[in-house]
């Protein structure tokens, strides 16, 4: 993929802070419940994932059920041992009652090894298989996406969520249905055995179910907050770490720790909430059904007393009682834990519901026919596209030529045409009628809001008209905040526009598979992201996977990378996490290296150079012209030194371009132009008709001494 750092926005969005976790469910439509749903619709959802391995969890299960009620049948093995051995005097009988329980035991502690065996692979497995479809999801999603929420939720989500998950699958939803059988069996033995007695130990089944209920309500609302603040937490986290030099710089420790506090505090609060809730369901839980045992125990009693029951019947009956006590109490954790994964899943689902950036129709038009797509990978024409590949070599050649000539001067139409303002000749609908016309990189009408950006908003681009001609570097100049990096993404489609077209070789790029429109475009923005990894690895990202020492050395030394040499391991040195352990001119060279590594057709360089010193960007440009001129390249420059690299230059101005010319054109006829050029202070001064030709004036003679250094 040749897109080599990650666009960003100036917004006010939420960025991770106290509030982000209301801000990331207004985007997302998180509201402490999922749309409508109840706990168990949103642990339904997770089927598709538990679906491959539903055979062994139901083994699992099955083993589980078979372990418990193993366990019932102890109190009738000691009913025996009672009424009979024990009754009658039979030592021998007694000491084959301890063995049969002996056995018992054994066996019950096996079956709930077995089960745990059974469960602990596949639910790793489908742990690694959520964890891994998150985050192919997530390269999915759109960069405004990912403007929105704060890195923190979405690890939060990978992470602590996912666990809460697997945590889920292993033991509640197994024991929730083991215990239910448990009970049902239970109960029923009890009520074999003396039915009066098993009344009285049903009595509390209504108030515990009305408990649970409530309880159920209550606890999903406080599992939510506390797993979103988490999230914010864990961001506030990743900022302090990533920003440690500017705490450390301005002495705001103290402050961020501050900040840190007030949210642990924050979070303390809820999971204590969470913990009283937790303890009052226990204490019902527990105190009710013990009530009904001591109850059921002091009317045992009398029914003995009475000669009614057995000794051993009432030693059986109680047995069972406590061998209920375990999934009795345990429905209150059981609960919880179900909460906190419905949560979890809740929460999982609101990444995966988010649409990712829009299919590729060219996809299905592949499918419908065999060839390569001509105007696309190949030369530097133009071509056609209607699901087959056509024309010949000879054709591409053809338009290459025409291509070249259109550098220098406009291109010859036929029928209905119209100028667009830079010298070339379009059809009627905007695209042009000749090859050449029709080839490299072109805005057609181009209009974009940010998706987030109120209704009533201007556009940040509004009505973008604009030709790179095949072989032509285009310089984008215009003051701070108007839209030129915003234009640069919109390239590669890191954001789809809001009407109009952008077209390569005359191909709508949205009709275009992302994976080949990354490959034949490269980006390279301000600020350069370097991974976790070895510098030959940042850099040869931009390539395709065969490339190898040749294609890394010609990169480098074109972005004057030579430093790379010297470092402890050469190409092979780990440059730590954001590639913070380089300098800020040494990691834009390396972005520059990373984006002209693939040669590709087209080349999209936002300010490339803005951290280094004049004489290596003297040396990067020397070497940079040599690039540019077999690529066609969108360059924003905002220095003399940069525009001169470019054959034209194209003026951005309040989202529209006001101009498009040679640099020394628009220095004598644009007053704006002049003014940006000429590196002023007087910012407060619109560049008004003097003041814009005394600056002009100035200026031109400044272009033309920074050309005659150049040469």
């Amino acid at each position: 993929m040749a897109t080599t750092d990650a666009t960003t926005k100036d917004h006010d969005g939420p960025t991770g802070g106290p509030g982000h976790a209301d801000a990331a469910e207004a985007a997302a439509g998180p509201g402490g419940q999922a749309d409508g749903g109840s706990t168990v619709r949103s642990l339904l959802r997770l089927w598709p994932y538990v679906r491959p391995v539903r055979a062994r969890l139901f083994g699992a299960a099955c083993v589980a059920v078979v372990a418990s009620c193993v366990g019932l049948v102890i109190p009738l093995v000691l009913k025996w041992l009672v009424d009979g051995p024990v009754a009658g005097h039979d030592p021998q009988g007694v000491w084959l009652g301890a063995l049969y329980l002996l056995l018992l035991g054994f066996a019950e502690a096996l079956l709930f090894g077995l089960r745990r065996w059974l469960v602990a692979r596949p639910l790793a497995g489908v742990e690694a298989d959520m964890r891994a479809d998150l985050y192919r999801h997530l390269q999915r999603l759109p960069v405004a996406f990912h403007d929105r929420w704060a890195s923190g939720q979405l690890l939060s989500r990978a992470t602590t969520d996912l666990m809460l998950l697997r945590m889920f699958l292993a033991f509640p939803l197994t024991f929730l249905f083991v215990n239910a059988v448990t009970i049902l069996v239970g109960m029923a033995i009890m009520l074999l055995q003396q039915w009066t007695l098993g009344l009285v130990l049903l009595a509390p089944a209504l108030p515990v179910v009305l408990v649970c209920w409530l309880f159920e309500r209550r606890y999903s609302q406080v599992a939510r907050l506390a797993q979103d603040q988490v999230g914010d937490l864990t961001t506030v986290v990743e900022e302090s770490v990533l920003g440690i030099r500017i705490i450390k710089g301005f002495g705001r420790h103290r402050s961020q720790a501050r900040a840190f506090r007030e949210l642990s505090r924050t979070l303390r609060g809820t999971e204590l909430a969470k913990a009283r809730l937790l303890a009052s369901i226990w204490a019902v839980i527990v105190t009710l059904p013990e009530l009904a045992i001591g109850a059921a125990l002091v009317l045992g009693t009398v029914q003995v007393a009475d000669g009614d029951l057995s000794a051993g019947t009432l030693v059986a009956f109680l047995s069972t009682a406590l061998a209920l006590r375990w999934p009795i109490d345990s429905i209150g954790f059981l609960l919880a834990m179900s909460q906190e994964a419905a949560t979890a899943t809740q929460r999982y689902f609101e990444v995966m519901d988010s649409a990712p950036e829009s299919a590729d129709p060219a996809d299905g038009a592949a499918g419908e026919g065999a060839g390569p797509r001509k105007g696309v990978g190949t030369g530097g024409g133009t071509g056609t596209r209607d699901g087959v590949g056509k024309g010949t070599p000879d054709d591409a050649d053809a338009d290459a030529d025409a291509g070249d000539g259109d550098r220098h001067g406009p291109a010859s139409g036929s029928g209905a045409s119209r100028h667009d303002g830079d010298g070339d000749v379009e059809g009627p609908e905007g695209i042009g009628t000749g090859r050449a016309g029709a080839g490299g990189l072109r805005f057609h009408g181009v209009r974009f809001r940010y998706p987030d950006a109120p209704a009533d908003a201007a556009p940040v681009l509004d009505g973008i008209d604009l030709h790179i001609r095949p072989g032509e570097t285009m310089a984008l100049v215009g003051a701070t905040g108007s839209g030129k990096t915003t234009l640069t993404a919109l390239i590669p489609r890191l954001h789809e526009v809001t009407s109009g077209r952008i077209t390569l070789d005359g191909e709508d790029i949205t009709r275009m598979p992302r994976a080949t429109l990354r490959e034949l475009v490269a980006v390279a923005f301000e600020e350069p992201t370097l991974f976790s990894a070895s510098v030959g690895e940042n850099v040869l990202m931009g390539a395709a996977d065969t490339a190898g020492e040749t294609e890394l050395d010609r990169a480098l030394a074109v972005a004057q990378a030579d430093f790379v040499h010297a470092l402890p391991e050469g190409a092979a040195t780990q440059v730590g996490e954001q590639g913070l352990s380089l300098s800020g001119g040494q990691r834009q060279r390396l972005a520059l290296a990373r984006a002209v590594v693939g040669s590709p057709r087209f080349l999209v360089l936002d300010d490339p150079l803005s951290a280094l010193d004049v004489h290596t960007e003297a040396a990067v440009e020397a070497a940079l012209r040599r690039v540019l001129a077999r690529t066609t390249a969108l360059v924003v420059a905002h220095r003399p030194s940069t525009v001169l690299l470019a054959d034209r230059v194209a003026l951005l101005s309040g989202g529209r371009v006001a101009a498009v010319g040679t640099h020394h054109e628009l220095l004598r006829s644009n007053a704006e132009y002049a003014w940006l050029m000429s590196g002023t202070e007087d910012t407060g001064a619109a560049p008004g008709a003097g003041h814009g030709t005394d600056t002009a004036r100035r200026t031109a003679h400044a272009g033309a001494r920074t050309e005659e250094d150049h040469r």
